[in-house]
């Protein structure tokens, strides 16, 4: 179904009453995004994840919603998992109906302000992005044009809408791994929301080649490394003397990876491992491998394995005894 707009001016380009509001009002007296949100929903997120540099990631479920929306310090992204259900947004004179369902995307631009009025219960994953970050990424990625993102209601968008809702999923429990990920998705949204979502369109250039030898190991090292060292993606665009726009790009390149997945499947081959090789209970194994809890982690092998960790080593061990030759016994330990 197409969404029924009526605006004015067009949708495609911010309204003059945000122009307005966005150029009075000083970012001192804007709200951040998750309170206000926490204000205006009257609950608490299911799941919320908050970086250092500002940008994060909630899940919300919320009752239906008749309140305006104040500035916020971030720009808002919001992808829907509910029933499809008509909604209205008002800007100054200028409204919006649209039609909430998977695959469209809410996107409020910072220092912007709206009555929503949604008549159903809802369930949405929200992207927090600082300005500052999508500056950052289009200065990376080389673009030189305005980068104010557009306001859109229910503007379908099924790639973005598909990579925001993965990350309600996505946490595994493990803080190195989660950040990695956080950190990956938010610059990959950030490029995609350059591209179509500004005043005008943006081509990104793909990046071409590789890590030098010398750069790849260390980001390998610094990936592996058993001490705290620091795996953000700034610290491994550092090393390599390269923004994290195109460190991502060139790590997947010369691995086929991008960096935390193959930090996931380094972890899963440490832990196959010790599973098969130890006789290290599953607690040790999770905390070793810096999960917060042996559910956590078995819920991340079993994701990747179809296996719990404790079944995979019963048949792992008993794989090693049938190829050894010989009639060993031995007492396979399931902690």
């Amino acid at each position: 179904m197409t969404d029924s707009i009526h605006r004015e001016p067009s949708q495609n380009h911010p309204s003059a009453a945000t122009e307005l509001r966005q150029s009075e009002l000083s970012t001192a007296d804007r709200r951040l995004a998750e309170r206000e949100m926490e204000r205006v929903l009257g609950t608490t997120p299911f799941r919320m994840a908050l970086d250092s540099s500002g940008a994060g990631i909630a899940h919300w479920q919320h009752d239906p919603l008749h309140d305006v929306v104040e500035p916020m310090t971030h720009h808002v992204i919001m992808a829907y998992n509910g029933s499809v259900q008509r909604m209205q947004r008002r800007t100054g004179k200028s409204v919006a109906t649209g039609t909430f369902r998977p695959g469209v995307l809410i996107i409020i631009p910072e220092g912007s302000s709206s009555r929503w009025d949604i008549p159903k219960p809802v369930d949405v994953v929200q992207l927090y992005l600082p300005h500052a970050t999508l500056q950052r990424v289009a200065d990376e990625a080389h673009i030189d044009k305005p980068i104010d993102l557009v306001e859109r209601t229910a503007h379908p968008d099924p790639l973005i809408s598909r990579l925001l809702l993965s990350a309600a999923d996505s946490p595994s429990g493990n803080e190195a791994l989660d950040t990695l990920y956080r950190q990956q998705l938010t610059d990959l949204l950030a490029t995609r929301l350059l591209a179509d979502h500004t005043g005008s369109p943006i081509t990104v250039q793909p990046a071409s080649g590789g890590l030098s030898p010398t750069a790849l190991r260390r980001a390998m090292e610094r990936l592996r490394s058993d001490t705290d060292a620091d795996v953000s993606l700034a610290a491994l665009a550092a090393d390599a003397g390269l923004s994290r726009f195109h460190f991502c790009r060139a790590f997947k390149e010369s691995t086929g990876l991008s960096p935390h997945a193959w930090l996931r499947q380094h972890q899963l081959e440490q832990a196959m491992v010790m599973l098969r090789d130890t006789d290290a209970s599953i607690v040790s194994v999770a905390m070793a491998l810096g999960y917060s809890s042996q559910t956590a982690f078995a819920a991340a092998f079993r994701r990747l394995t179809g296996e719990t960790p404790c079944n995979w080593r019963r048949r792992a061990q008993w794989a090693c005894i049938d190829t050894a030759g010989g009639p060993v016994m031995r007492r396979l330990r399931a902690a």
